[in-house]
C-alpha cells in the first residue's frame, strides 16, 4: 500500500503527488471526481485547492470530508466503480 507524502496543485484540477517510495506522479483528477462528496470539489476550485495530506491515513483530502485511495492515484489499482462498470 502506497502513502502520499507531498500534494502541490499544478492547475485546474490537476495534481502533483510524491508517493513515500520516492516517485512523482502529475494526475489530473477531475475524471476522478465522481459522486456527490467530489460534486463539491467540481463546483468550488477554491475548495478544490486546499486539499492536503492526510498523513493519518496516507493518502490527500479535502476539508468536506472527500479523500482518494493512494494506490489509485500511484496507478496500481483501479477505482471501485470503475472496477464495477467493466
Amino acid at each position: 500500500m502506497r502513502e502520499i507524502t507531498a500534494v502541490r496543485v499544478v492547475s485546474g484540477f490537476t495534481v502533483r503527488l510524491t508517493f513515500d517510495d520516492g516517485s512523482v506522479r502529475v494526475v489530473d483528477l477531475e475524471p476522478l471526481l465522481r459522486g456527490p462528496m467530489f460534486a463539491e470539489l467540481r463546483a468550488d476550485p477554491d475548495l478544490f485547492a486546499r486539499v492536503f495530506v492526510d498523513h493519518e491515513v496516507g493518502t490527500i483530502a479535502w476539508p468536506n470530508g472527500a479523500d482518494m485511495d493512494a494506490d489509485v492515484l500511484h496507478g496500481d489499482e483501479v477505482p471501485s466503480w470503475a472496477a464495477t462498470t467493466r
